[in-house]
């Protein structure tokens, strides 16, 4: 099993190149950002130091930008959005975001993928919350004929452009990883129709249960379409530092687990990455 860790970062946490680099260093696999363009004024998110979200939500710097600053103080560890939020992004442009991070980065990208929450945010950006996993989809779908075809083209309902050069191509091929976020039974669908990993949150349940739960379902849907299991990882994000549960994880067949780590200054953030490694090399 497979060790990354996550951060918020932002102007009062350590620096993304600084900590991505301490993580390599400490024999972490993978490294992961999270997105918000903005957090609108509503109900649910009043504003920072309120009830509703914790204050490092509002804070967030730019993934692409972090990562970036993070593929440039690193050599292996791999470099993860955890994740983009597709349905608040212009698909062309988020394609070359993520075709150029890949070429600098020597083939490093994992491009983790969700449709957001937050409905004031994805609607200032133009789409209904009814509609941002069709949208979503679509924008996955042009993305890869972007980062694949030598003149691309697409004419779907969302997304409509004549042949086009995109260039430059993903180092990979024939593109990053999609690692699709759901935690839900209904997300699996997403996963095996345009996802190379299954991205849920460890902490997270609903009526349909926990991630364990969905594992033997979802191993299942990816052999009725033809598709291998064990080509599709699975990435067990925001995993709480519980020993007993890191190990059913590696028991489970889950392929990574990802351990988060607050917004924090420079020492505070190492020493819980300390604690973390330590807490990987006990289980292994």
């Amino acid at each position: 099993m497979k060790y990354g860790v996550t951060i918020f970062p932002t102007s009062r946490s350590v620096r993304p190149g600084e900590f991505a680099a301490a993580a390599e260093a400490r024999g972490f696999e993978s490294f992961w950002v999270p997105e918000h363009s903005h957090i609108p004024v509503s109900p649910m998110t009043p504003g920072p130091g309120e009830p509703g979200l914790p204050e490092m939500y509002y804070e967030l710097h730019d993934p692409f930008v972090a990562l970036a600053m993070a593929a440039e103080t690193t050599r292996e560890i791999l470099l993860g959005t955890s994740i983009c939020l597709v349905v608040q992004r212009d698909p062309i442009q988020t394609a070359k975001e993520v075709a150029s991070l890949d070429q600098l980065s020597d083939g490093r990208f994992q491009f983790g993928v969700g449709g957001g929450w937050n409905a004031p945010e994805i609607a200032h950006h133009g789409v209904a919350f009814e509609s941002r996993l069709a949208v979503m989809e679509e924008r996955i779908a042009a993305m890869k004929q972007l980062w694949t075809q030598e003149k691309a083209e697409f004419d779907g309902e969302y997304v409509k452009f004549s042949p086009s050069f995109a260039l430059p191509k993903p180092a990979q091929s024939p593109h990053p990883p999609i690692h699709v976020a759901a935690n839900g039974p209904k997300g699996l669908g997403r996963v095996v129709r345009y996802g190379e990993g299954w991205f849920p949150l460890l902490t997270a349940e609903d009526p349909g249960g926990t991630l364990f739960d969905h594992l033997e379902p979802l191993r299942a849907k990816l052999r009725a379409a033809g598709r291998d299991p064990e080509s599709v990882e699975v990435s067990a994000y925001w995993c709480p530092p519980d020993e007993d549960l890191v190990k059913r994880c590696r028991d489970e067949g889950v392929d990574r687990v990802i351990l988060m780590v607050d917004p924090m200054g420079r020492d505070e953030a190492l020493a819980v990455l300390d604690r973390h490694a330590e807490l990987a090399a006990r289980i292994g």
